[in-house]
């Protein structure tokens, strides 16, 4: 056991640069702990450090988003593995970024550090799930190329923590509330394979526990909006600034968005779709 009181935020690197999801799971439930009974943190003479490359480069392939093949067949083992594997890493990759929250910005309080340790342990069960599945279709983490899109987004926005909460919850993690129940129409006329079953129920899983997700990265948005002076407006400047206003959206999950705390105006300006309040 670490003394955390001394060591809080080494103990949140080593985890961070770790690619054992294990000792992921080990030294965050350590950090959780510490910090629900600690309110004060101590990070004095503390620099976070700049990661270069994400975690699980010894572990997979990084290429570019357009050099990934495409999934198709997911009714062979190798098909549905493909669709499995590119799960598992967007969830690895969340708990890293989970993980980044708290290290990278010490100033914030006791809730902030504790939401976002909880969100890791949410996104480390969610690959764990996935790993077993993955392992049980004959496969294991890497055996199939990545990109490095979440990490890439973690380094733009480490120096700007209204970025980081609108960037990574409030559009990366909402994006995945609008494609999950794509993914899901896809396989439904799948799910007599025990393998496919046991996906949608996962996905299941995910999609009910990632709404929360974003309702946290939306709360300390607008926590921070409110801080600095700003209206929640300033959400699609900051996607127009990285380039990400301007990408196409065939589907806005309106249910999701508005109980993960989007507001229709919101939701229209993003999808140019019907919403309600």
């Amino acid at each position: 056991m670490y003394n955390l009181v001394m060591n809080l935020y080494k103990v949140l690197e080593e985890a961070i640069v770790s690619d054992s999801v294990s000792i992921k799971e080990k030294l965050t439930r350590e950090c959780l702990e510490y910090c629900s009974q600690n309110e004060l943190i101590d990070a004095q003479n503390f620099t976070p450090l700049e990661f270069k490359t994400p975690s699980y480069a010894k572990r997979c392939k990084i290429v570019k988003p357009y050099q990934l093949v495409t999934r198709k067949g997911f009714d062979t083992p190798k098909g549905l593995a493909s669709l499995v594997h590119a799960i598992a890493h967007i969830e690895y990759s969340a708990i890293d970024l989970a993980l980044d929250a708290v290290y990278r910005y010490p100033e914030m309080n006791q809730r902030y550090k504790i939401d976002w340790l909880e969100v890791a342990i949410d996104e480390i069960r969610h690959y764990l799930m996935l790993e077993s599945l993955l392992i049980e279709l004959g496969f294991k983490y890497g055996d199939f190329s990545v990109h490095s899109g979440l990490f890439d987004a973690s380094v733009e926005t480490s120096k700007n923590l209204l970025d980081r909460m609108a960037i990574v919850p409030r559009y990366y993690e909402a994006s995945g509330l609008d494609v999950t129940p794509q993914i899901l129409k896809k396989l439904e006329n799948k799910r007599k394979i025990p393998t496919v079953k046991y996906l949608i129920d996962i996905l299941h899983i995910i999609y009910e526990e990632e709404i929360v997700h974003v309702q946290k990265g939306d709360y300390w948005f607008k926590y921070l909006c409110k801080v600095k002076g700003k209206e929640s407006q300033i959400y699609f400047d900051i996607l127009k600034r990285y380039k990400l206003l301007e990408k196409h959206r065939p589907h806005v999950n309106v249910t999701a968005r508005k109980e993960a705390g989007f507001s229709c105006l919101e939701i229209k300006k993003l999808g140019k779709i019907e919403c309600e309040e």
